[in-house]
This record gives C-alpha cells, sequence and structure tokens, in this order.
C-alpha cells in the first residue's frame, strides 16, 4: 500500500517563537530593548503564558534573548558579558578567556569578488567592504583576519568607527546598523602560514596555523558577513559544542 503523507503543524509555542522572531527581524524590539511581558504577549497573540515562556526560553537558550531578574526580557546584544565569547571561541590552554586587543590593519571599499558574491548571495561586482584584522592576545598576536561585508548594508562604516570601537564588531553591527549576528557556519583546516601571516603573526613561515572560514547569518538565515581567519594555537586551543 502506498503511503499518504498527512499535513504537519509546528506546536503552538514554535508558532509564538516565530512571530517573536519577526518583531526581531524587524526591528519592532532593537538590541539592548526590553521585549514585553510574558502576560502582555499572551494578551496580543492570544495564546496561554505558559506558551509564550516556552517560547521566551528557546530564544534565551539561542543567546537572542535574555533574561534579567526581577527587570523582564531583553534583546540580547554582542556587548553582554554572557555572549562576549560566543563568536570567538578561542581559549588559553591555562586560565580564564581575555578580551583581546582589536587592531584594524586595512579598511577599504571594494567590489565582491566571486567568492564572497557566492558567500553572501550577492553578485559578482556588487559594492563590498573589506577589513583586515589583528587580534592580541596579552601582548600575543593570535588571529589575523580578513571581514568582508556587503557594502550596501555597511554604507556607513568607516576605519574611524571600527578603530574607535571598544567591543566585539559585532556589537558594532547591532548598535549601529541595525544588524544582528544570530549563527554562523565554519569550516577548519590546518594550513602552513605565509609571509604574511607570519609576519602579522609573529611566526616563522611555514609555521601550523588553523585557518578558519566563517559566514555569519542575520535573522531569516540571511548572510551578511564572511570572513577568513588565521588562528595561532600554540597556547590556544579552539572551542567546539555539540547538540
Amino acid at each position: 500500500m502506498r503511503r499518504v503523507s498527512s499535513p504537519t503543524f509546528s506546536p503552538l509555542y514554535q508558532q509564538i517563537k516565530g512571530l517573536l522572531l519577526e518583531g526581531l527581524r524587524s526591528g519592532e524590539w532593537r538590541p539592548g530593548e526590553a521585549i514585553p511581558s510574558e502576560v502582555d504577549l499572551a494578551a496580543r497573540y492570544r495564546v496561554s503564558q505558559g506558551t509564550v515562556r516556552k517560547a521566551i526560553d528557546e530564544l534565551a537558550a539561542e543567546n537572542l534573548l535574555l533574561r534579567r531578574q526581577g527587570k523582564g526580557t531583553f534583546v540580547a546584544t554582542h556587548g553582554e558579558p554572557q555572549v562576549r565569547f560566543r563568536f570567538l571561541r578561542l581559549a588559553p590552554d591555562a586560565g580564564k578567556p581575555v578580551v583581546p586587543d582589536r587592531q584594524l590593519l586595512e579598511f577599504r571599499r571594494t567590489r565582491a569578488p566571486v567568492e564572497l558574491a557566492r558567500a553572501l548571495g550577492l553578485r559578482a561586482g556588487d559594492p563590498a567592504v573589506m577589513l583586515q584584522r589583528r587580534l592580541v592576545f596579552a601582548g600575543d598576536p593570535v588571529v589575523f583576519e580578513d571581514v568582508w561585508l556587503p557594502g550596501n548594508l555597511f554604507k556607513g562604516l568607516t576605519p574611524q568607527a571600527v578603530s574607535e570601537h571598544k567591543g566585539a564588531l559585532y556589537n558594532l553591527f547591532e548598535t549601529d546598523f541595525g544588524t544582528r549576528m544570530v549563527r554562523a557556519e565554519e569550516r577548519v583546516k590546518a594550513v602552513a602560514a605565509d609571509a604574511s601571516a607570519a609576519k602579522q603573526l609573529a611566526v616563522e613561515i611555514g609555521h601550523p596555523l588553523l585557518q578558519v572560514e566563517r559566514v555569519s547569518f542575520t535573522y531569516g538565515d540571511k548572510p551578511v558577513e564572511w570572513r577568513r581567519g588565521l588562528y595561532k594555537t600554540d597556547r590556544y586551543f579552539y572551542r567546539s559544542e555539540l547538540g
């Protein structure tokens, strides 16, 4: 007998989660702002408070919302201590992760090469922004990376803004451009340092490095950043979470 597939329906809390995500994506609630209370949201969507709570719990687990005891629920930001190292996965062999000194080496507006266009769903030749940076941990240069962005999405970005910003680059993107990175996909492999990387990371040519290519996505699974970083892991390891 031929099986007949039946329609599938998502649980109600998942539907509410989708509505909340749409509010985040549209900018109804911006990073750092409080969202309405569970009671107000339950009335708004005509569901139980428990259903709203379950949807918020999932968004909090995904680091998109942040509960603050006695204050409410807020849109998470990349400036929060809890998510400071969410995308920077390096940790020292001994001791706690430290906040790096971020050094801008190059900034230019250019045209999207084919590889970037493919990664971000652009057309080759579209406006693009390229940042080259070095991350220094306690005086030790550890990361040398190129960061590429869609030029039309970051029209007002300047080298001064990048250099003067004290926090994570993603925090600047969300506060000044309303673009929040919510997840990323990475490819990691071992490479040997070329002359440029050796100079920036203070190692010999041929020194083993970890190459990390990342595509970062904002709401709606829209890719908005591509970067390639070279990591010196002599005294650091790359953290990964599974499941």
